[in-house]
Protein backbone atom coordinates (compact mmCIF):
# COMPACT_ATOMS: atom_id res chain seq x y z
CA UNK A 1 0.00 0.00 0.00
CA UNK A 2 1.47 3.49 -1.07
CA UNK A 3 2.41 6.21 1.60
CA UNK A 4 -0.61 8.83 -0.29
CA UNK A 5 -3.03 5.84 0.23
CA UNK A 6 -2.72 4.62 3.48
CA UNK A 7 -5.93 5.48 6.05
CA UNK A 8 -6.06 8.02 7.99
CA UNK A 9 -5.90 7.54 12.13
CA UNK A 10 -9.37 7.99 13.16
CA UNK A 11 -10.42 11.14 14.44
CA UNK A 12 -7.37 13.00 12.27
CA UNK A 13 -9.92 14.09 9.88
CA UNK A 14 -12.11 17.44 10.63
CA UNK A 15 -15.51 16.96 8.98
CA UNK A 16 -16.96 19.56 6.91
CA UNK A 17 -19.59 21.29 9.22
CA UNK A 18 -22.56 22.25 7.52
CA UNK A 19 -23.90 25.51 9.46
CA UNK A 20 -26.12 27.09 6.75
CA UNK A 21 -29.55 25.36 6.60
CA UNK A 22 -32.17 27.83 8.39
CA UNK A 23 -33.85 26.83 11.43
CA UNK A 24 -37.43 28.59 11.63
CA UNK A 25 -37.29 29.47 14.98
CA UNK A 26 -40.76 31.03 15.95
CA UNK A 27 -41.40 29.88 19.43
CA UNK A 28 -43.95 33.18 20.66
CA UNK A 29 -45.59 32.19 17.13
CA UNK A 30 -45.00 35.92 15.74
CA UNK A 31 -44.57 34.41 12.39
CA UNK A 32 -47.71 32.81 11.89
CA UNK A 33 -50.33 33.46 9.18
CA UNK A 34 -48.27 36.36 7.95
CA UNK A 35 -49.75 37.39 4.36
CA UNK A 36 -49.09 35.83 1.30
CA UNK A 37 -47.52 38.56 -0.44
CA UNK A 38 -45.26 38.96 2.91
CA UNK A 39 -44.41 35.94 2.72
CA UNK A 40 -43.20 35.75 -1.01
CA UNK A 41 -40.63 38.74 -0.75
CA UNK A 42 -39.45 37.04 2.96
CA UNK A 43 -38.91 33.61 0.49
CA UNK A 44 -37.34 34.80 -2.36
CA UNK A 45 -34.84 36.86 -0.15
CA UNK A 46 -33.64 33.63 1.53
CA UNK A 47 -34.00 31.39 -2.10
CA UNK A 48 -31.21 34.22 -3.04
CA UNK A 49 -29.36 34.13 -0.48
CA UNK A 50 -28.79 30.41 -0.35
CA UNK A 51 -28.38 30.03 -3.81
CA UNK A 52 -26.13 33.21 -4.81
CA UNK A 53 -24.97 34.47 -1.87
CA UNK A 54 -23.58 31.59 -0.10
CA UNK A 55 -21.62 30.21 -2.38
CA UNK A 56 -19.30 33.43 -3.24
CA UNK A 57 -19.50 35.43 -0.08
CA UNK A 58 -17.05 34.37 1.84
CA UNK A 59 -14.31 35.46 -1.15
CA UNK A 60 -15.63 39.09 -1.57
CA UNK A 61 -16.03 39.41 2.38
CA UNK A 62 -12.05 38.22 2.38
CA UNK A 63 -10.85 40.35 -0.80
CA UNK A 64 -12.60 42.95 0.36
CA UNK A 65 -14.87 43.29 -2.94
CA UNK A 66 -17.66 44.23 -3.83
CA UNK A 67 -20.20 41.92 -5.20
CA UNK A 68 -21.65 44.33 -8.01
CA UNK A 69 -23.79 41.83 -9.72
CA UNK A 70 -25.34 40.69 -6.47
CA UNK A 71 -26.28 44.34 -6.18
CA UNK A 72 -28.14 43.84 -9.70
CA UNK A 73 -30.00 40.91 -9.24
CA UNK A 74 -31.27 42.45 -5.77
CA UNK A 75 -32.73 45.32 -8.33
CA UNK A 76 -34.10 41.96 -10.33
CA UNK A 77 -35.89 39.87 -7.96
CA UNK A 78 -37.29 43.18 -6.92
CA UNK A 79 -35.14 43.35 -2.96
CA UNK A 80 -33.95 46.72 -3.18
CA UNK A 81 -37.13 49.30 -2.41
CA UNK A 82 -37.12 48.41 1.52
CA UNK A 83 -40.72 49.38 0.94
CA UNK A 84 -40.56 52.16 -1.30
CA UNK A 85 -43.69 52.88 -3.29
CA UNK A 86 -41.88 52.89 -6.89
CA UNK A 87 -44.84 53.28 -10.09
CA UNK A 88 -44.80 50.26 -11.95
CA UNK A 89 -43.47 48.09 -8.73
CA UNK A 90 -46.38 45.85 -7.00
CA UNK A 91 -47.29 47.25 -3.10
CA UNK A 92 -44.14 46.02 -0.67
CA UNK A 93 -45.50 46.42 2.79
CA UNK A 94 -43.35 47.30 5.82
CA UNK A 95 -43.41 43.98 7.01
CA UNK A 96 -42.62 42.44 3.77
CA UNK A 97 -39.47 44.58 3.53
CA UNK A 98 -38.39 44.12 7.15
CA UNK A 99 -38.47 40.45 6.54
CA UNK A 100 -36.40 40.80 3.29
CA UNK A 101 -34.01 42.87 5.21
CA UNK A 102 -33.40 40.07 7.82
CA UNK A 103 -33.25 36.70 5.21
CA UNK A 104 -30.82 39.41 3.96
CA UNK A 105 -29.03 39.43 6.40
CA UNK A 106 -29.28 36.16 7.81
CA UNK A 107 -26.84 35.79 4.69
CA UNK A 108 -24.65 38.52 4.81
CA UNK A 109 -24.27 41.82 6.84
CA UNK A 110 -22.82 43.48 3.41
CA UNK A 111 -25.68 42.09 1.18
CA UNK A 112 -28.14 43.66 3.85
CA UNK A 113 -26.56 46.80 3.66
CA UNK A 114 -26.49 47.14 -0.56
CA UNK A 115 -30.04 47.29 0.27
CA UNK A 116 -30.07 49.91 3.63
CA UNK A 117 -27.77 52.54 1.22
CA UNK A 118 -29.90 51.68 -1.97
CA UNK A 119 -33.62 51.79 -0.81
CA UNK A 120 -33.82 52.50 2.63
CA UNK A 121 -31.26 55.54 2.40
CA UNK A 122 -30.86 57.03 -1.06
CA UNK A 123 -34.13 55.93 -2.77
CA UNK A 124 -36.34 57.16 0.59
CA UNK A 125 -34.58 60.55 0.56
CA UNK A 126 -35.97 61.28 -2.90
CA UNK A 127 -39.07 59.79 -2.79
CA UNK A 128 -39.43 61.56 0.04
CA UNK A 129 -38.12 64.89 -0.20
CA UNK A 130 -37.46 64.92 -4.07
CA UNK A 131 -38.80 66.78 -6.98
CA UNK A 132 -41.55 64.81 -9.20
CA UNK A 133 -39.15 65.39 -12.11
CA UNK A 134 -35.97 64.03 -9.60
CA UNK A 135 -38.77 60.89 -8.38
CA UNK A 136 -39.34 60.24 -12.67
CA UNK A 137 -35.58 60.36 -12.95
CA UNK A 138 -34.47 58.32 -10.13
CA UNK A 139 -37.23 55.95 -8.55
CA UNK A 140 -36.90 53.49 -10.84
CA UNK A 141 -33.52 52.84 -11.77
CA UNK A 142 -32.81 52.65 -8.17
CA UNK A 143 -35.12 50.38 -7.26
CA UNK A 144 -33.85 48.02 -10.42
CA UNK A 145 -30.78 48.43 -9.56
CA UNK A 146 -29.50 49.41 -13.07
CA UNK A 147 -27.92 52.34 -11.06
CA UNK A 148 -26.65 53.01 -7.42
CA UNK A 149 -27.22 55.53 -5.23
CA UNK A 150 -25.50 56.47 -2.27
CA UNK A 151 -26.40 58.46 0.99
CA UNK A 152 -23.70 61.41 1.89
CA UNK A 153 -24.55 62.67 5.88
CA UNK A 154 -21.46 61.19 7.67
CA UNK A 155 -18.69 63.71 7.73
CA UNK A 156 -15.27 62.70 8.94
CA UNK A 157 -15.55 65.53 12.38
CA UNK A 158 -19.51 65.06 12.34
CA UNK A 159 -20.66 61.05 13.14
CA UNK A 160 -23.21 61.19 15.79
CA UNK A 161 -23.70 64.79 15.90
CA UNK A 162 -24.06 64.76 12.04
CA UNK A 163 -26.74 67.56 12.60
CA UNK A 164 -23.81 69.94 13.32
CA UNK A 165 -22.48 68.89 9.66
CA UNK A 166 -20.22 71.44 8.10
CA UNK A 167 -20.41 70.74 4.40
CA UNK A 168 -21.61 74.12 2.40
CA UNK A 169 -23.61 74.43 -0.47
CA UNK A 170 -23.60 77.81 -1.36
CA UNK A 171 -25.89 79.52 -4.20
CA UNK A 172 -23.73 81.35 -7.01
CA UNK A 173 -26.35 82.14 -9.69
CA UNK A 174 -28.35 79.57 -11.42
CA UNK A 175 -26.05 77.34 -9.62
CA UNK A 176 -25.05 76.13 -6.19
CA UNK A 177 -21.35 75.20 -5.16
CA UNK A 178 -20.53 72.08 -2.59
CA UNK A 179 -17.42 72.17 -0.68
CA UNK A 180 -16.87 69.72 1.96
CA UNK A 181 -15.93 65.96 3.22
CA UNK A 182 -17.96 62.86 3.99
CA UNK A 183 -16.79 59.51 5.38
CA UNK A 184 -18.57 55.85 5.53
CA UNK A 185 -21.15 56.57 2.55
CA UNK A 186 -21.57 53.62 0.78
CA UNK A 187 -21.51 52.85 -2.80
CA UNK A 188 -20.29 56.89 -2.73
CA UNK A 189 -17.54 55.23 -4.99
CA UNK A 190 -19.39 53.33 -7.79
CA UNK A 191 -22.80 54.19 -8.14
CA UNK A 192 -24.50 57.40 -10.43
CA UNK A 193 -25.85 59.29 -8.09
CA UNK A 194 -25.19 60.51 -4.39
CA UNK A 195 -27.73 62.73 -2.08
CA UNK A 196 -25.82 65.06 -0.30
CA UNK A 197 -26.58 66.57 2.47
CA UNK A 198 -25.15 70.29 2.82
CA UNK A 199 -25.96 73.67 4.70
CA UNK A 200 -27.63 76.21 2.23
CA UNK A 201 -27.03 79.56 1.98
CA UNK A 202 -29.62 79.94 5.04
CA UNK A 203 -27.83 77.79 7.50
CA UNK A 204 -30.25 75.00 6.89
CA UNK A 205 -29.37 71.32 6.39
CA UNK A 206 -30.53 71.33 2.88
CA UNK A 207 -30.36 67.66 0.28
CA UNK A 208 -28.74 67.71 -3.20
CA UNK A 209 -28.59 64.90 -6.02
CA UNK A 210 -24.72 64.92 -6.74
CA UNK A 211 -23.91 63.21 -10.00
CA UNK A 212 -20.51 60.70 -8.94
CA UNK A 213 -19.33 61.86 -12.36
CA UNK A 214 -19.36 65.19 -11.18
CA UNK A 215 -16.15 67.27 -11.47
CA UNK A 216 -14.55 67.67 -7.96
CA UNK A 217 -16.36 64.84 -6.89
CA UNK A 218 -13.48 62.66 -5.86
CA UNK A 219 -14.28 59.61 -4.14
CA UNK A 220 -11.93 56.37 -2.51
CA UNK A 221 -12.23 53.64 -1.15
CA UNK A 222 -12.20 53.26 3.26
CA UNK A 223 -9.60 50.29 3.16
CA UNK A 224 -8.67 48.09 6.74
CA UNK A 225 -12.15 47.57 7.39
CA UNK A 226 -12.70 44.86 10.02
CA UNK A 227 -16.77 44.61 9.07
CA UNK A 228 -19.03 44.95 5.97
CA UNK A 229 -16.41 43.69 3.84
CA UNK A 230 -18.29 43.04 0.59
CA UNK A 231 -19.81 46.62 0.20
CA UNK A 232 -17.40 49.58 -0.05
CA UNK A 233 -17.52 52.54 1.96
CA UNK A 234 -16.06 55.80 0.07
CA UNK A 235 -14.28 59.29 1.88
CA UNK A 236 -15.45 61.67 -0.17
CA UNK A 237 -13.97 65.27 -0.68
CA UNK A 238 -16.34 68.01 -2.73
CA UNK A 239 -13.97 70.39 -3.92
CA UNK A 240 -16.38 72.93 -5.75
CA UNK A 241 -18.49 70.56 -7.01
CA UNK A 242 -20.97 72.75 -9.21
CA UNK A 243 -25.01 71.15 -9.57
CA UNK A 244 -27.85 73.19 -10.96
CA UNK A 245 -30.95 74.51 -8.75
CA UNK A 246 -32.61 71.31 -10.04
CA UNK A 247 -30.05 69.49 -8.22
CA UNK A 248 -31.43 70.45 -4.69
CA UNK A 249 -34.16 68.36 -3.17
CA UNK A 250 -37.26 70.47 -2.79
CA UNK A 251 -38.54 69.18 0.75
CA UNK A 252 -35.25 68.58 2.19
CA UNK A 253 -35.20 72.03 3.89
CA UNK A 254 -33.62 71.52 7.41
CA UNK A 255 -31.84 68.49 9.66
CA UNK A 256 -35.58 67.52 10.53
CA UNK A 257 -35.98 66.36 6.83
CA UNK A 258 -32.78 64.29 7.53
CA UNK A 259 -34.40 62.89 10.83
CA UNK A 260 -37.41 61.74 8.80
CA UNK A 261 -35.28 59.34 6.29
CA UNK A 262 -33.00 58.28 9.47
CA UNK A 263 -35.84 57.40 11.75
CA UNK A 264 -37.84 55.42 9.04
CA UNK A 265 -34.36 53.48 8.43
CA UNK A 266 -33.81 52.45 12.68
CA UNK A 267 -36.51 49.56 12.10
CA UNK A 268 -34.53 48.25 9.03
CA UNK A 269 -31.17 48.24 11.09
CA UNK A 270 -33.34 46.54 13.76
CA UNK A 271 -34.36 43.79 11.37
CA UNK A 272 -30.67 43.41 10.30
CA UNK A 273 -29.73 42.91 13.82
CA UNK A 274 -32.76 40.12 14.35
CA UNK A 275 -31.27 38.05 10.60
CA UNK A 276 -27.72 38.06 12.10
CA UNK A 277 -29.08 36.62 15.95
CA UNK A 278 -31.18 33.87 13.52
CA UNK A 279 -27.36 33.07 11.56
CA UNK A 280 -25.56 32.96 14.90
CA UNK A 281 -27.88 30.90 16.56
CA UNK A 282 -28.55 28.34 13.54
CA UNK A 283 -25.05 28.27 13.10
CA UNK A 284 -24.76 27.23 17.16
CA UNK A 285 -26.87 24.68 16.81
CA UNK A 286 -25.85 23.15 13.67
CA UNK A 287 -22.36 23.19 15.12
CA UNK A 288 -23.14 21.76 19.18
CA UNK A 289 -24.71 18.36 16.94
CA UNK A 290 -21.83 17.87 14.22
CA UNK A 291 -19.23 18.95 16.43
CA UNK A 292 -17.74 15.35 19.22
CA UNK A 293 -15.70 16.33 21.82
CA UNK A 294 -14.95 13.95 24.33
CA UNK A 295 -16.58 10.58 22.42
CA UNK A 296 -19.72 12.93 21.96
CA UNK A 297 -21.46 15.66 20.68
CA UNK A 298 -21.25 18.88 22.03
CA UNK A 299 -25.08 19.45 22.39
CA UNK A 300 -25.39 16.42 24.50
CA UNK A 301 -23.26 18.71 27.15
CA UNK A 302 -25.32 20.38 29.90
CA UNK A 303 -23.71 23.69 29.31
CA UNK A 304 -24.31 23.92 25.48
CA UNK A 305 -27.55 22.90 26.35
CA UNK A 306 -28.05 26.19 28.76
CA UNK A 307 -25.95 27.82 25.96
CA UNK A 308 -28.34 27.42 23.31
CA UNK A 309 -31.44 27.86 25.75
CA UNK A 310 -30.23 31.55 26.49
CA UNK A 311 -29.75 32.37 23.00
CA UNK A 312 -33.39 30.94 21.80
CA UNK A 313 -34.89 33.29 24.45
CA UNK A 314 -32.94 36.53 23.58
CA UNK A 315 -33.80 35.56 20.34
CA UNK A 316 -37.33 35.27 20.64
CA UNK A 317 -38.15 38.13 22.75
CA UNK A 318 -36.43 39.98 20.11
CA UNK A 319 -38.42 38.67 17.69
CA UNK A 320 -41.89 39.60 19.41
CA UNK A 321 -40.31 43.57 19.93
CA UNK A 322 -40.07 44.21 16.40
CA UNK A 323 -43.33 42.30 15.41
CA UNK A 324 -45.09 44.42 17.75
CA UNK A 325 -43.06 47.88 16.65
CA UNK A 326 -43.74 47.12 13.21
CA UNK A 327 -46.96 46.49 13.43
CA UNK A 328 -47.17 50.13 15.81
CA UNK A 329 -45.30 51.70 12.81
CA UNK A 330 -48.12 50.12 10.08
CA UNK A 331 -50.47 51.92 12.22
CA UNK A 332 -48.40 55.09 12.27
CA UNK A 333 -47.79 54.99 15.83
CA UNK A 334 -44.24 54.31 16.31
CA UNK A 335 -42.45 57.38 17.90
CA UNK A 336 -38.85 58.09 17.26
CA UNK A 337 -37.67 56.64 20.48
CA UNK A 338 -39.35 53.51 19.80
CA UNK A 339 -37.70 53.36 16.72
CA UNK A 340 -34.96 53.71 18.50
CA UNK A 341 -35.37 51.58 21.41
CA UNK A 342 -35.90 48.57 18.48
CA UNK A 343 -32.73 49.34 16.73
CA UNK A 344 -30.67 50.07 20.58
CA UNK A 345 -32.57 46.66 21.75
CA UNK A 346 -31.83 44.68 18.53
CA UNK A 347 -28.30 45.30 18.00
CA UNK A 348 -26.83 44.67 21.55
CA UNK A 349 -29.06 41.10 21.27
CA UNK A 350 -27.77 40.53 18.21
CA UNK A 351 -24.03 41.07 19.70
CA UNK A 352 -24.57 39.17 22.65
CA UNK A 353 -25.66 36.18 20.36
CA UNK A 354 -22.71 36.66 18.08
CA UNK A 355 -20.39 36.53 20.58
CA UNK A 356 -22.19 33.56 22.24
CA UNK A 357 -22.27 31.29 19.04
CA UNK A 358 -18.62 32.51 18.47
CA UNK A 359 -17.68 30.82 21.77
CA UNK A 360 -18.88 28.17 21.31
CA UNK A 361 -17.28 27.55 17.88
CA UNK A 362 -14.57 27.15 20.11
CA UNK A 363 -11.42 27.72 17.22
CA UNK A 364 -13.56 27.08 14.12
CA UNK A 365 -15.09 30.28 15.21
CA UNK A 366 -12.74 32.79 14.13
CA UNK A 367 -13.13 31.05 10.51
CA UNK A 368 -14.70 32.94 8.22
CA UNK A 369 -15.44 29.09 6.35
CA UNK A 370 -17.85 28.66 9.28
CA UNK A 371 -19.96 31.42 8.85
CA UNK A 372 -20.60 33.29 12.22
CA UNK A 373 -17.03 35.14 12.35
CA UNK A 374 -18.35 36.86 9.42
CA UNK A 375 -21.58 37.78 11.51
CA UNK A 376 -19.79 38.90 14.73
CA UNK A 377 -17.65 41.13 13.20
CA UNK A 378 -20.47 42.49 10.61
CA UNK A 379 -23.04 43.11 14.07
CA UNK A 380 -20.67 45.28 15.16
CA UNK A 381 -20.77 47.61 12.23
CA UNK A 382 -24.49 47.88 12.42
CA UNK A 383 -24.07 48.62 16.48
CA UNK A 384 -23.03 51.63 15.04
CA UNK A 385 -24.41 52.82 12.07
CA UNK A 386 -27.90 55.02 11.70
CA UNK A 387 -27.15 55.90 15.67
CA UNK A 388 -24.90 54.60 18.11
CA UNK A 389 -25.64 52.64 21.26
CA UNK A 390 -25.20 56.00 23.64
CA UNK A 391 -27.25 58.00 20.82
CA UNK A 392 -30.03 55.87 20.93
CA UNK A 393 -29.89 55.72 24.57
CA UNK A 394 -29.96 59.39 24.81
CA UNK A 395 -32.94 59.50 22.68
CA UNK A 396 -34.83 56.96 25.05
CA UNK A 397 -33.70 58.62 28.09
CA UNK A 398 -34.71 62.30 27.10
CA UNK A 399 -37.96 60.07 26.41
CA UNK A 400 -38.35 58.46 29.98
CA UNK A 401 -36.60 61.80 32.29
CA UNK A 402 -37.93 64.75 29.82
CA UNK A 403 -34.65 65.73 30.22
CA UNK A 404 -32.26 66.04 27.06
CA UNK A 405 -28.87 65.40 27.58
CA UNK A 406 -26.49 65.76 24.52
CA UNK A 407 -24.47 68.00 25.22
Amino acid sequence: MSEKSAPQPVGTVEPEYELWEPIDVDVAGVFKNLPADDVAYRDRAREFVQTEVRPVINDFWERADYPLDLAKRLGNLDLLRDGIDVPGFPKQSLLAACLTTMELARGDGSVATIVAVQGALALRSIAMCGSEAQKDRWLEPLARGTELGAFALTEPTHGSDSVSLETRAESDGDEFVINGHKKWIGSGNVGAISVVWARGDDGQVQGFLVPQDAPGYRASTIEGKGAMRAIWQAHIELDGVRVGQDARMPLARSFKDTSRVLQATRLGVAWAALGHAHAVYESAVHYAKQRLQFGRPLAASQIVQNRLAEMLSELTSLQALLMSLTQAEERGELTGPGASLGKYTATRTARDLARNARDLLGGNGILIENRVFRHFTDVEAIHTYEGTETVQALIIGREITGIGAFA
